[in-house]
């Protein structure tokens, strides 16, 4: 049997990190946190340099958004913020992978407003916690657990799959049940039905079921997920996000509960909802900028763009069904 160089590289690859892995995570456990945030901002003065698209995508992003609010040095300046806290973050959530004590984990992490969260859990309907990619994600997942919440996250699986196992443990550890995107709608369903948390992020451009709706100021291709899941169950749904505190550990804020519209008009009620979504976590991102993933291709996909890949894919199938 032969295989590609892609298929090569895609068993090769696993095998060569694996123990890297390891090795680091041991590292980052026993060495000191403050040794550890010093590194990052190294590693990400580094990174910067060799991520160049990924620099420039971020300073496009931010000049979309902010204009001429900021001068073009205060934009290379909040991009190196971006990147280090990402380092950061993901370097701080390997060295406390295995934490699972609550006091020590709450003395890292204040958390605000739960009483948010605590009165829409009572209430038994099930509760979607809305997350944006700012600062740590990966704890702001595993709080609701910590706090006591019954809580399951949907995530695509990553590539590798070494170091997708290594993060479902380091959530399973925390008391999150992680459901993979690829998996049947019904399991996030039944996660409600049962009156319990669901984490999901919907401020990326993704290929799972989306519609246009504002955020900030342009037209954003956005899950629908949220929106569809609270109209089916009557789930409640609650913002939160992790932030970056000025002692370098974090705040978790979890803030009131968003009112759904139900018109029993399917494509009203998802616009209207989708876009109140948006809304807040764009406010929560403009509160929190140089803590949020600017890299990401948030605006990648226009309605041209969508348009033009159905008339593609609607070409392909009618010349496929002629053969």
């Amino acid at each position: 049997m032969r295989f590609s160089k892609k298929a090569i590289r895609q068993r090769v690859v696993p095998i060569l990190i694996y123990p890297f892995l390891g090795i680091m995570v041991f590292w980052f456990r026993v060495l000191p946190i403050q040794w550890l945030r010093r590194f990052a901002a190294y590693v990400a003065g580094k990174v910067i340099k060799l991520a160049d698209r990924s620099r420039r995508q971020a300073f496009a992003n931010i000049k979309n958004v902010y204009g001429d609010e900021i001068s073009e040095g205060e934009r290379e300046v909040m991009v190196h913020q971006v990147f280090t806290e990402i380092i950061k973050s993901f370097f701080d959530y390997i060295a406390y992978s295995k934490l699972t004590d609550k006091q020590r984990f709450f003395s890292l992490i204040e958390v605000e407003g739960e009483e948010h969260l605590k009165a829409a859990y009572e209430k038994g309907k099930g509760v979607i916690c809305l997350i944006p990619h700012v600062s740590s994600w990966e704890f702001a997942a595993i709080t609701p657990p910590m706090l006591g919440y019954e809580t399951s996250a949907a995530s695509k699986e990553l590539r590798m799959k070494c170091i997708n196992d290594k993060m479902i443990k380091f959530r399973a550890r925390r008391g999150m049940k992680n459901i993979s995107r690829e998996d049947s709608y019904t399991k996030l369903v039944d996660v409600l039905r049962k009156g319990e948390c669901l984490i999901l992020m919907i401020d990326q451009d993704t290929t799972v079921k989306s519609i246009f709706v504002d955020f900030m100021g342009r037209q954003a291709y956005t899950p629908i997920g949220a929106s569809r899941l609270a109209l089916e169950t009557g789930a409640l749904i609650v913002p939160m996000v992790m932030t970056r505190r000025e002692d370098d550990n974090y705040r978790f804020i979890i803030y009131p509960e968003l009112p759904v519209t139900n018109t029993g008009n399917l494509e009203v009620d998802l616009f209207e909802n989708t876009q109140r979504q948006n809304k807040v976590l764009e406010d929560i991102i403009r509160t929190y900028p140089n803590q949020w993933v600017w890299m990401h291709e948030r605006w990648r996909t226009t309605p041209e763009s969508l348009a033009k890949y159905y008339k593609k894919k609607k070409a392909c199938c009618s010349s496929v069904d002629k053969k």
